[in-house]
């Protein structure tokens, strides 16, 4: 039981700062202005059906993609790292962003008019959520599996662990209006840099497992 929620935790620590829901609710708040509530509310609980979907997806056939394309587990901790510290690094030292979220606003209140665009998939599920940077810390976390044996607890903790996040996830959409009316737009970016120095300090680490890991195979580090 303490292992199972060991890896939850694990996996939850990891998957909060990378895949960021709050940055998914002020993507659908963006783009869903004129939206009705209940569609609203369809497109939040169809974007969290897809984004467990695909977590569970990313943790199961994550050997299955490292043999197929023949990747090593330092070569695939080193890239992860490299991709977890760079987005990192985009949230603490974000670039102006007005442009950007004028240009949302406008497409969202144009299609207003016409047919409302089904955003469930893309972009809250991918790339908002599950980007790069989520499906690397999914496949490297579950190659570091000991024995790479998936016991009935690894199962029981990965269901547990998209699971939860899912739910996180379909709260902070569905009190998207509410979290930014208590944050405000300055809370927001001070979130989201805390968030990015976490996603700094995991992806150094991830490249100090893949470079020990490396001098390891290369029988400079004995262990």
């Amino acid at each position: 039981m303490l292992a199972m929620l060991d890896y939850v935790a694990f996996g939850l620590l990891g998957l909060l700062p990378i895949a960021n829901p709050v940055t998914s609710a002020t993507v659908l708040l963006a783009l869903t202005g004129r939206y009705p509530e209940a569609e609203r509310n369809r497109q939040i609980n169809r974007a969290t059906l897809y984004v467990t979907i695909v977590l569970l997806i990313c943790f199961y056939a994550g050997n299955a993609i490292i043999s197929g394309f023949g990747i090593s587990i330092p070569g695939l901790r080193l890239a992860g790292g490299l991709i977890v510290a760079y987005i990192g690094f985009g949230m603490l030292f974000p670039p102006a962003r007005v442009a950007e979220d004028e240009a949302q606003a406008e497409m969202a209140s144009h299609d207003a008019e016409a047919k409302l665009q089904d955003i469930a998939f893309i972009p809250l599920t991918m790339p908002c959520t599950t980007g790069p940077g989520t499906i690397a810390f999914i496949i490297s976390a579950s190659s570091a599996i000991p024995g790479a044996r998936l016991t009935p607890m690894v199962h029981l903790g990965a269901c547990l662990t998209a699971v939860l996040f899912a739910l996180i996830f379909w709260l902070c959409l569905r009190g998207a209006t509410k979290i930014m009316r208590f944050l405000g737009e300055t809370g927001i970016d001070a979130l989201s840099r805390v968030m990015g120095f976490l996603l700094v300090c995991i992806g150094v680490q991830f490249v100090i497992n893949g470079v020990h890991d490396l001098l390891q195979s290369w029988g400079l580090i004995v262990v």
